[in-house]
């Protein structure tokens, strides 16, 4: 969990989607981690071995140690901080997006290499303000969306396409204002999305309302900057994103979760555009066994013009979309075993089935199927 500051949620029973400042008043420290691990089934049966475009679960015929994760945070005397390192297999795929950037004789250079063990890592103060200003730098989990990265705040083990397409963690600053003891407000400037170090001479803003009661909490968030690379042929257009997700506990054996996502970017070919949602249901079929059901669309549209068109933002087909289930099974507070059957499709070849073409170094690999079928057995295991 984030303390008093706008960020995933941290119930295990629950998805990262409240976001939103604890009630009552933090330990000055906590320690805590996770492991994850699972073997997945694709059944494709990729020569690559790899199933594509999934984020974290990306491994065919494979036993994967997913994620190890050390958490550190401090809230003394208002003086606010959280560490959380993390090895793995799913670092590299977090820091997949960070631009690399070349060193000098008297400067170093900057990669995903440097990073990929760092998840989260800020500094901050909460100033004596109303109802508590909190104001943090750092390195950040996403606000956007209410997935995160630690398999147990979810409740599927794969994560849904939007936040496989959207960003991940974001570098720069933020400002945190509770108005209530439901609402808090928070402001934020960044160097954009997966950017430690930033890749264009723009930076980022976002602005975040969120509500949380017991039984329902919700976020819409906006999200906007420069994006594309410096450089870039579709130029340094602004990109707008709007984010909104909710989520409702019916009763203690039903819960809901509704995420919609859309944005757009006018650059030099002509206006791109995106358009997502997902629908979660997870239900308590008995003590310690759950069923989570989750779908999914994806549908971005690219710029054209005479002189060509823009370069895709999210996927290489127009769309993609996904349907889930997972049985969950908990029979300890701090475990949880999950057994997950996912379908993906897109509108054109986006994944990998049978023999591919390309070896992955001199020759990338070339996507040769519209869908693609897995079964995944994991376990993670948290303090």
């Amino acid at each position: 969990m984030r303390l008093y500051l706008v960020t995933t949620a941290t119930l295990a029973a629950l998805p990262a989607a409240a976001q939103t400042p604890e009630t009552s008043a933090p330990p000055p420290f906590t320690l805590g981690g996770y492991a994850e691990a699972y073997y997945q089934q694709n059944f494709g049966d990729p020569s690559n071995g790899l199933t594509n475009l999934r984020g974290f679960d990306n491994r065919h015929n494979s036993f994967t140690l997913s994620n190890v994760a050390l958490d550190a945070l401090w809230d003394r005397e208002d003086v606010l901080g959280r560490l959380t390192l993390q090895v793995g297999h799913t670092p590299s795929t977090y820091y997949l997006a960070e631009p690399a950037q070349p060193g000098s004789g008297g400067a170093n250079g900057s990669s995903a290499e440097l990073w990929k063990y760092i998840q989260q890592a800020y500094a901050g103060y909460r100033f004596k303000v109303g109802g508590g200003l909190a104001v943090t730098s750092g390195v950040f989990l996403s606000p956007i969306g209410p997935e995160g990265i630690a398999v147990k705040d979810n409740w599927n083990w794969s994560r849904s396409n939007l936040f496989f397409g959207l960003p991940y963690y974001h570098a720069g600053a933020r400002a945190a204002y509770s108005l209530d003891d439901a609402w808090t407000l928070t402001l934020g400037a960044y160097n954009g999305w997966n950017n430690v170090v930033d890749g264009n001479d723009g930076k980022s803003v976002s602005v975040q309302a969120a509500y949380a009661r017991p039984d329902l909490a919700v976020s819409l968030l906006y999200f906007g900057g420069v994006e594309r690379p410096k450089g870039a042929p579709e130029g340094e257009p602004w990109r707008h994103l709007v984010d909104a997700h909710a989520t409702w506990h019916v009763n203690p054996s039903l819960s809901l979760l509704a995420h919609a996502n859309g944005g757009l970017e006018s650059n030099d070919f002509g206006t791109c555009s995106w358009l997502a949602g997902a629908l979660y249901a997870r239900i308590l079929l008995t003590e310690g066994l759950y069923l989570a059901l989750r779908g999914d669309y994806f549908k971005e549209t690219l710029g054209e013009s005479d002189d060509g068109t823009a370069g895709a933002i999210f996927w290489p087909a127009e769309w993609v979309a996904s349907g889930t289930g997972t049985l969950d099974y908990r029979p300890h507070d701090r475990v949880s075993f999950r057994l997950e059957f996912r379908h993906d499709q897109a509108e054109g070849e986006a994944f990998f089935g049978g023999d591919v073409e390309g070896d992955g170094t001199t020759t990338p690999f070339v996507p040769n199927e519209k869908s693609q079928d897995t079964v995944t057995l994991g376990v993670t295991t948290w303090f």
